[in-house]
């Protein structure tokens, strides 16, 4: 402060003259963590840093203040108020530190509360002054890297903070794209949430569209503490060779003409291995073959697994193969095309 008693705000934030809403709140948040008397107990410095810039930031964050401020300097409040954070500062009545940030960000001038979108509140809008901003899992199994938000420094959530109508809806939504893997064997995936790290267990079995909750890991209810919950849609990513239909999986089942013909024991794979199936003489493209208890997690066990024969021919033939197979098409007694041709006719 100079000798006059004229607090240079813009100074005490740090910030240029020019800085904008969204700066001033971030660096407000920035450094008043740091100098939160919480974390620096019995540090008359560190708390009467955070008073001056409590008070830069009633200021600054305030269009009205702003402007009267940067036109008339150190005359800008005469007649007017004091600053509310210039006296004495009952920290006992709040619960920790974000119900204080909430509360001194909201009776600030921040961005005014609204109401939900609909279907609540998603990653990256719905919630008034910012939301959920998030594209994933850091550590391998979710894609992306770990949410990301516009609140405190180094991510988390943004609570869009504000003097006006609570939010109705504090929960958040997300998609996550998980592997095929890790869906039939279930995984366990760390979650980077408001500077916190949350375990999630994603059980065997999941499909897409299945959705877990996180309670109490949603948006932030300015003032109160309160949190909504974290719900995550779950979306698998393609696998190339097994698809789900409903609890069954289908996958095909590549035969040789020989194989098609005469049938007999191949060996086949499953999701955890490898198997053993009969495959009946003579059969048919169309039809698929079942192993039990073979196919996707399911409440009390496994589904089925259903395998449909595709002809696989091979690209290169040795002579004797050839000979063969010229030989077989001498031999042959049947026509596959018989009756085809003439049903074909319109």
């Amino acid at each position: 402060m100079s000798a006059n008693g004229y607090r240079d705000y813009f100074k005490v934030l740090g910030l240029d003259r020019s800085a904008d809403a969204d700066t001033i709140k971030r660096t407000f948040r920035k450094l008043a963590r740091k100098y939160h008397p919480d974390v620096n107990p019995d540090d008359k410095d560190a708390e009467a840093k955070f008073k001056e810039i409590s008070e830069a930031y009633e200021v600054l964050s305030d269009p009205d203040k702003r402007r009267r401020y940067e036109q008339f300097g150190q005359y800008w409040n005469q007649g007017g108020a004091g600053v509310g954070t210039s006296g004495d500062v009952d920290f006992g009545r709040y619960g920790n530190f974000d119900d204080f940030v909430n509360d001194l960000l909201g009776r600030f001038g921040g961005p005014g509360g609204g109401s939900p979108g609909p279907g609540g509140f998603g990653f990256g809008s719905g919630f008034p002054g910012g939301g959920f901003s998030a594209s994933g899992f850091p550590g391998g199994g979710f894609q992306g890297g770990g949410f990301q938000g516009g609140g405190f420094p180094g991510g988390g959530f943004n609570t869009g903070f504000g003097g006006g109508a609570a939010a109705a809806n504090l929960d958040a939504e997300a998609v996550i794209s998980i592997s095929f893997s890790d869906a039939f064997r279930g995984c366990e995936r760390t979650l980077a949430v408001n500077e916190e790290r949350v375990q999630v267990r994603i059980p065997p079995g999941v499909k897409t569209g299945s959705r877990l909750r996180l309670k109490a890991k949603g948006n932030l209810q300015p003032g109160t503490g309160r949190r909504g919950d974290l719900y995550l849609t779950l979306k698998l990513q393609e696998h190339p060779i097994w698809k789900l239909d409903g609890d069954q999986l289908r996958g095909e089942l590549p035969l040789s003409l020989d194989e098609l013909a005469l049938g007999g024991e191949v060996r086949v794979a499953t999701p955890d291995g490898e198997a053993t199936l009969q495959v009946p003489a003579g059969i048919s493209l169309g039809r698929s073959l079942r192993l039990k208890g073979k196919g996707w997690p399911i409440k009390g066990g496994r589904g089925d697994l259903l395998l449909t024969p595709v002809l696989r021919v091979p690209q290169q033939l040795t002579e004797q193969e050839q000979a063969l197979f010229e030989q077989l098409r001498e031999l042959r007694s049947s026509n596959p095309r018989s009756g085809w041709l003439q049903a074909g006719r319109l």
